[in-house]
């Protein structure tokens, strides 16, 4: 029988050691105040934007800087693929380096990369403060284990908030590049992006407290140790494949949406899609509620209910494919429950070891992301040859592969009780 009080685990690497309570430790169960929770969203959200703000510039771009429009969409995957390497050689820092500094140092480098964007004159070189950009907006993923590490009796709910605010940066970028790009030019998206993430840098550098960090070991030990997160949580795996799934239905929806509303029967311009963005936002405003349910203990049933919002959604676009309030609602009921699914991911893995947050977080997200990739390409191709009818049911068979790994892990859960229980007997 296992000890009923958890001892500290010793993790052997090479020539140096970490020494960590159980992965189920927390240093602090004192609140965190809403203000400054509030502003790590608010600044998470004006960061995570500027990956997005071109995509909706492409054309303006390319004609200021004489470039064709594939050499304009190189600046939309280099962000891409520039966020991806964060992720990865980054993210990690934070838990070998002070949070706070990491965080004000990278906000520091993405303001000088933006301002440098408004003198750019040559497409490759945007090439190249694109990819800058985007690595040093993974501030958002090292803010995002901040907070879950500061408040453990409210982890999903902080957590859920500041992904809402990483959201609605996300779904807010397009509307904002494109109504500045019209009125002011495309460099001017990026001079007050610039002004917006210094505004916030202050704000973060006089009310963010000093985190303390344990990992000892060398950079490449560190990334060594992120990717050995993997096989020490089985929890992570999970997890991890249920949100490779998640975002890839998420993005498969979200880039095929604007070629079926833009053609017969709609016709919509880019505007009127656009609101169509406001709708998904009111469904991420929901994500802080689901989150505090994860809080109490509730997290697999949060996300079978969020499972079935989203299929539901699948459905009653593949029922009632022209109906435009079939379809609001389907958008509101999709992004609702896709956002569910994700901060309960984020708050389950925070569960985990406290002292290796920052890498936990890096195999997620990165894995997260890689799923959004694969989602868009997917989608991409089923919309060509399928058609909408073809990317919702690429998108039902997505949510199947889910349902079937939250029923395996269920089952697997209950063996395990089971087994508890006959050990007591």
């Amino acid at each position: 029988m296992r000890n009923q009080f958890r001892e500290p685990i010793k993790l052997q690497y090479s020539n140096f050691h970490i020494d960590m309570t159980n992965s189920d430790h927390i240093t602090s169960k004192q609140p965190v105040s809403r203000f400054l929770i509030g502003l790590m969203a608010v600044s998470a959200g004006i960061t995570v934007a500027n990956i997005y703000y071109n995509q909706p510039i492409l054309k303006e771009i390319a004609a200021d800087l004489g470039s064709t429009e594939s050499q304009a969409g190189m600046v939309s995957m280099l962000s891409q693929i520039g966020y991806g390497l964060g992720l990865f050689f980054l993210t990690p820092l934070g838990d070998k380096i002070n949070k706070k500094k990491l965080i004000i140092s990278l906000q520091i480098l993405l303001i000088a990369a933006l301002l440098l964007v408004t003198f750019t004159h040559s497409i490759f070189q945007l090439w190249a403060l694109s990819l800058l950009i985007s690595m040093f907006s993974v501030s958002v993923q090292v803010i995002m284990p901040m907070a879950a590490g500061m408040d453990s009796e409210n982890r999903g709910k902080n957590v859920g908030t500041i992904f809402t605010g990483v959201l609605i940066g996300i779904l807010a970028a397009r509307v904002f590049s494109g109504s500045i790009a019209e009125w002011l030019g495309w460099r001017y998206v990026y001079l007050i992006s610039a002004g917006a993430v210094a505004l916030a840098t202050v704000m973060l550098q006089i009310k963010l407290p000093n985190v303390p960090t344990r990992f000892s070991g060398s950079y490449p030990q560190l990334l060594g140790s992120a990717l050995q997160q993997i096989k020490r949580f089985p929890l992570l795996r999970e997890v991890s494949l249920v949100g490779i799934l998640q975002f890839g239905l998420f993005c498969s929806f979200w880039t095929t949406l604007t070629f079926y509303l833009s053609g017969e029967p709609f016709n919509f311009s880019s505007n009127i899609i656009g609101l169509f963005g406001l709708v998904a936002i009111a469904g991420a405003l929901l994500a802080p509620v689901f989150g505090k349910r994860a809080d109490k203990g509730g997290s697999k049933k949060v996300r079978f209910i969020a499972l079935g919002l989203i299929v539901v959604s699948i459905l009653l676009m593949i029922s009632l494919p022209t109906s435009i309030p079939a379809l609001v609602l389907a958008v509101f009921l999709l992004d609702m429950g896709a956002q569910a699914i994700q901060v309960t991911n984020v708050a389950m893995i925070y569960t985990l070891d406290e002292s290796s947050h920052s890498r936990i977080n890096t195999i997620y997200m990165t894995s997260f992301f890689t799923g959004g990739a694969l989602g868009t390409l997917i989608g991409i191709y089923c919309w060509k040859y399928g058609g909408w009818l073809g990317v919702n049911l690429q998108m039902l068979l997505f949510a199947l592969v889910i349902s079937v790994l939250l029923l395996k892990e269920k089952r697997k859960r209950l063996a395990n009780i089971e087994v508890v229980e006959i050990a007591k007997a």
